[in-house]
């Protein structure tokens, strides 16, 4: 990334974020949002590789109660569209093509229900449609209630002082880098959930209310598909993974402006499949945004 940013919101928020400008004249934005668990360097590989940069600024947010932007304090997905209206308001921007990963896309689909005019297009990769929840989610969606009781104690507790003084900073690229090495034929998906899905390595990069608001937030109902006008890009995993193919399919369907492609990966297709993932991406904007 070119330079590393901090915005005080209106709240007095510390949030950070990094942009990397083309030097193009009248470059187009792309914003990158990460997924739940996660942080800016999700998107460090796509942003170093990706031909876009050419004439496409792109900027990465960690979001709030995530990296660099640590808080306790409140979350979920109306205050993160709050943040990132700010942020592009922030850097003069009019509006953006909003690219979003599992909790990112939900992010990214509520951003444009909201302020449509804001929101140039969209990059939806595998976006989580309640409806088609399967596994570990599904069971998050059914005991949502006691979730959200579990979050609110684990919260006043923190308030009393019971709480984690020291959050690890965790570096995906790197991650990343040692996965795909570990990856090996038919237990690509076992290699993936331990390291990704592994509830022990995510809370110790993470307070554990956060984690539990975020998780909640992943499952949460979204707005009316029908609703989005701008174009859509869906890149959806193909394999093991926490929702029904068909069902994502026929929510998919909803979109009037959708173009979808199915990728050979589970649901971490930043780390199975980068190249795919990158070249989908950049024919698709040109395409859409020449």
């Amino acid at each position: 990334m070119d330079s590393a940013r901090t915005l005080v919101a209106s709240d007095g928020t510390r949030l950070s974020y990094w942009l990397r400008r083309s030097g193009a004249p009248g470059s187009g934005l792309l914003l990158l949002l990460h997924g739940a668990a996660s942080n800016h360097t999700r998107w460090s590989e796509l942003v170093e590789t990706t031909r876009l940069r050419r004439i496409w600024d792109l900027l990465c947010p960690d979001l709030r109660g995530y990296g660099a932007s640590m808080t306790r304090e409140r979350q979920g997905i109306g205050v993160w569209c709050d943040d990132l209206l700010e942020i592009l308001d922030a850097e003069g921007r009019r509006d953006a093509v909003v690219v979003g990963h599992s909790l990112g896309a939900q992010v990214a689909i509520r951003l444009a229900d909201r302020a449509p005019e804001r929101v140039r297009g969209l990059v939806l990769v595998d976006p989580v449609f309640r409806r088609a929840l399967t596994g570990s989610l599904r069971l998050v969606s059914r005991w949502a209630a006691l979730l959200r009781c579990a979050a609110a104690v684990v919260r006043f507790l923190n308030r009393l002082g019971l709480r984690r003084s020291h959050i690890p900073d965790r570096d995906l690229r790197e991650l990343d880098e040692e996965t795909r090495r570990a990856l090996r034929g038919p237990d690509s998906f076992e290699v993936i959930a331990r390291r990704y899905g592994s509830l022990r390595l995510i809370l110790k990069h993470m307070p554990t209310a956060n984690y539990l608001r975020q998780i909640l937030a992943t499952v949460a109902p979204l707005p009316p598909l029908t609703g989005v006008r701008c174009p859509v890009l869906v890149l959806l995993s193909g394999g093991v993974s926490f929702a029904d193919l068909d069902t994502n399919r026929e929510e998919i369907a909803a979109l009037p402006n959708a173009r979808t492609v199915i990728l050979p990966a589970n649901h971490w297709p930043l780390t199975e499949t980068p190249d795919e993932v990158r070249e989908a991406i950049e024919e698709w904007v040109e395409e859409a945004f020449p």
